[in-house]
């Protein structure tokens, strides 16, 4: 006798909540809308919609918001919007010398935006002060204490999955707790992640910017430090120990190589296109701009000069972006960081002709279209997609 299989149809339940999630994911994405607008999108039936915004608005996920304008004889339609008091996040952007942080609802709407320096602070009392700091993002943003669900932090560094401690992050003293993601969370007082702010960056352009219509892209960041972001089939490639995208001390031609990675030294890619590098190469070709991101703009002014200084540092990006591109063959790269945005179409398109010379895959070359912090903008994104998984599939 033949056996029965279990059929894998969809339970009331399951449906009602993939319906609800397609419902709140179009009111995110297209403002208010009626229950006539939502069923046409969703394909359900208005009575169906009805229970649907009923269900929502029983939850507190999506409030009335005003009426639209009707078309014919009738009244208004009814308006709805997602609730932004179903959530709360907080972004942070870790760097050497400052923390900058913004809280949004769950929505995506930045409440607040607060920027405290680091300078002289004590590595011992660093945790507690972050939380203070997030703190005070918070009351800007007219929240009571405890209002943050999901907190991302972008940091130059990783987390090392093995351990749960920072590693590839000896310049930021008082980041090195054993168990530094519990102690965060205890001293702000939300679920607390750490990830890393090349790849928040990535997250950002992925969303926002530049590589909004590929999957297959790497982002490389010269800034101080030198870190990349690879993102292959649209998702953020992070490696066994969290370590992808490190390239800083890639060894390469022309530059010291490291044999003690652990120790606090230069060499590798980040001798060759790190900020004091290419500051020095400015000073070499006669550039007074004090930093590298500025010379790189008195080299656009500056004939002569300044035209041999980016074709010379495009050539060190390119020499970097040539061992990545041979390995993972991206669609497009994405030059981020101050000094090649910077740079513009002009270093843009020196760099993309230099690794035409070097590689056999030819990558579109694209600069980063996004403005203020990316490293901010991703963590928003990452908390936001965290908060709304949870607070949308609970109800």
């Amino acid at each position: 006798m033949a056996t029965l299989r279990p059929t894998l149809a969809g339970t009331p339940s399951l449906l009602r909540a993939i319906n609800d999630r397609a419902a709140l994911e179009l009111l995110l994405a297209n403002g208010p809308l009626s229950r006539t607008q939502i069923g046409a999108l969703t394909g359900l039936s208005k009575p169906t919609a009805s229970q649907l915004l009923a269900r929502l608005e029983a939850a507190r996920l999506v409030v009335p918001v005003g009426t639209s304008m009707a078309g014919g004889p009738g009244p208004n339609a009814q308006l709805y919007q997602v609730n932004p008091a179903a959530g709360y996040v907080a972004g942070l952007d870790v760097t050497r010398n400052q923390i900058r942080i913004a809280v949004a609802d769950i929505t995506g709407a930045t409440l607040a935006e607060h920027q405290v320096s680091t300078k002289g602070w004590p590595a011992a009392q660093t945790i507690a002060r972050v939380g203070d700091a997030v703190a005070e993002a918070v009351g800007l943003a007219g929240l009571a204490e405890g209002a943050l669900r999901e907190v991302v932090i972008g940091i130059g560094g990783a987390i090392d999955p093995a351990t749960g401690k920072l590693r590839y992050a000896m310049h930021l003293p008082g980041w090195h707790a054993p168990r530094l993601v519990a102690a965060l969370e205890t001293a702000i007082g939300a679920t607390v992640s750490i990830e890393n702010d090349v790849n928040l960056a990535a997250v950002a352009e992925q969303t926002h910017g530049a590589a909004q219509d590929c999957e297959d892209f790497v982002l490389l960041w010269t800034g101080v430090g030198v870190g990349a972001a690879i993102v292959i089939a649209g998702r953020l490639h992070c490696g066994f120990h969290n370590g992808a995208g490190e390239v800083g001390y890639m060894p390469l031609p022309g530059a010291p190589i490291v044999h003690d990675v652990a120790r606090r030294n230069s060499g590798g890619f980040q001798q060759l296109a790190g900020a004091p590098a290419v500051l020095a190469l400015a000073r070499q070709h006669g550039l007074a701009a004090p930093t590298a991101a500025m010379a790189v703009t008195e080299a656009l002014e500056t004939p002569g000069g300044g035209d041999a200084f980016l074709t010379e540092f495009a050539g060190r990006l390119a020499l970097g972006l040539a061992s990545i591109v041979s390995v993972v063959d991206p669609e497009v790269l994405i030059l981020a960081g101050e000094a090649p945005c910077n740079g513009g179409e002009r270093l843009r398109a020196l760099v993309e002709d230099a690794l035409a010379e070097l590689t056999i895959p030819r990558p579109e070359v694209r600069s980063s279209t996004l403005s203020g912090s990316p490293v901010l903008h991703g963590a928003l994104e990452r908390a936001l997609a965290t908060t709304r998984d949870v607070v949308f599939s609970t109800h």
